[in-house]
């Protein structure tokens, strides 16, 4: 049964008369328990009385286990919580710049919504980026529930408080978030066919970057075969490895957080969607099969020299010269004269490309359950378990892009990309490594 003891305080060494008093009472395990700094005996004694109820009742918490801090406790969730790569490095990213400035010398039964739905609101960062602070900080709240070592989630269900007004960040705009199909090809003539290919097959397959940058020739032009109306229906399809179908890039971290270094290798997909086989239309197929025929790389949208592109390289060398224009160089020694270009899209990105191909999907009609299954998202819903794409939707779809593609042609003039005709690439010997000059009329491509 609880009771309370006295305390007596210490000055300079010395008993004095004064006290507090300390709640003891009996753990679970039959140990003696106790809790000091009360003020009466009665509020001690209750106090304990409340513990041996809890533990009666199966809900008890060690009250050592709730003045752990919040640093101590996240670190140890972090390490029983293995996850890819990239989103351990992105947890300990938030948690290093973000929320151990603040939380990590908090005991967790400090921790509550008021003071972190204040805290987030002046973090200075986007909101997505306090947003998932926040929702990072309840998963460790919640681990610390389930260890026993708090009662309740503080954070578990609340709705963040957004700021009213954001000063000096530009968002895009709906439009800007998809590519017209003209600027698409202006995008893919201006790089050549490599690098322009790789743009074109993002837009129209809804590859994400590192499935692009991943994919290998033998998953490139492979067959879907199936019956269909008494006979066969066969697309060429790019199948997306459920092994090493994404190309990944981190810093390493160590146990503690710690940085190892960078890490750039395949990986299996983030989720079981992503692997997938994603058909492709008729215009498409034949440019990667003539890419294929004389790109010398086991990977098909690697660099130049057979190595993986780093995304900020890609961008930085293609994507952004491309889109929002150069100035032109002339010749110096050791450097060759180069062409200047105009903008086409400014802050054109590669995942833009990708909301273009689930765009291109919904403008001409794709049903939801092929949308779904060629964008490798997960569909919602009971009708993900009861609807499931036919042969007729798949060509339907390949339809739909190719003409897509054929009208995008005609208003830009064009019969061919990257000056060969009928999207064939004349015989060449070495690597296509310097692109053609932009053919942007129809009088030029007759001359």
């Amino acid at each position: 049964m609880a009771y309370a003891e006295k305390v007596y305080k210490v000055r300079n060494g010395k008993q004095t008369k004064q006290y507090t008093w300390k709640a003891c009472y009996k753990k679970p395990d039959g140990r003696k328990g106790t809790e000091p700094g009360f003020p009466t005996k009665t509020t001690a004694k209750e106090w304990g009385e409340a513990q041996e109820a809890a533990i009666r009742a199966g809900r008890w918490i060690d009250p050592s286990l709730q003045r752990i801090t919040f640093g101590e406790f996240a670190r140890k969730w972090m390490k029983v919580k293995p996850k890819r790569g990239n989103t351990v490095d992105k947890r300990w990213n938030l948690l290093q710049r973000h929320i151990f400035p603040k939380w990590e010398h908090a005991p967790l039964i400090q921790i509550n919504w008021f003071d972190v739905d204040a805290w987030q609101q002046g973090l200075g960062c986007d909101d997505v980026t306090a947003g998932h602070c926040v929702s990072l900080m309840s998963s460790i709240l919640t681990g610390a529930v389930d260890a026993k070592h708090l009662a309740v989630n503080p954070l578990f269900g609340r709705r963040r408080t957004r700021v009213t007004a954001t000063v000096g960040i530009a968002k895009k705009t709906d439009e800007e978030k998809w590519v017209r199909p003209e600027v698409v090809l202006q995008m893919a003539q201006r790089l050549g066919p490599a690098i322009g290919l790789h743009v074109l097959t993002t837009a129209f397959t809804g590859l994400g970057w590192g499935e692009g940058a991943a994919l290998h020739r033998d998953n490139v032009l492979r067959v879907r075969r199936q019956p269909h109306d008494g006979g066969w229906f066969e697309c060429p399809i790019i199948q997306v490895d459920p092994l090493v179908g994404e190309l990944v890039e981190y810093t390493g971290r160590d146990e503690d957080g710690g940085k190892t270094g960078m890490v750039l290798q395949l990986e299996p997909p983030k989720n079981g969607k992503r692997a997938r086989g994603i058909d492709i239309p008729p215009f498409l197929a034949e440019l990667l099969r003539y890419h294929l025929e004389d790109w010398p790389h086991p990977y098909v949208f690697c660099t130049p020299s057979g190595t993986f592109w780093r995304r900020s390289n890609f961008t930085r060398a293609n994507i952004r010269p491309a889109a929002d224009g150069r100035e032109a160089l002339p010749v110096v020694r050791g450097r060759a004269a180069r062409d200047g270009w105009e903008p086409i899209m400014p802050g054109l990105t590669m995942r833009d490309l990708r909301h273009t191909h689930d765009t291109y999907q919904d403008q001409i009609g794709v049903r939801p359950a092929l949308a779904f299954e060629q964008a490798g998202h997960a569909r919602p819903g009971i009708k993900a378990v009861y609807q499931h794409p036919t042969p007729a939707m798949r060509q339907e779809r390949l339809d739909g892009l190719q003409e897509i593609y054929e009208r995008a042609m005609g208003n830009l003039g064009w019969r061919t990309l990257w000056g060969r005709v009928d999207l064939r690439k004349a015989p060449k010997k070495g690597r296509l490594l310097n692109p053609p000059q932009m053919i942007s009329t129809a009088e030029e491509l007759a001359a």
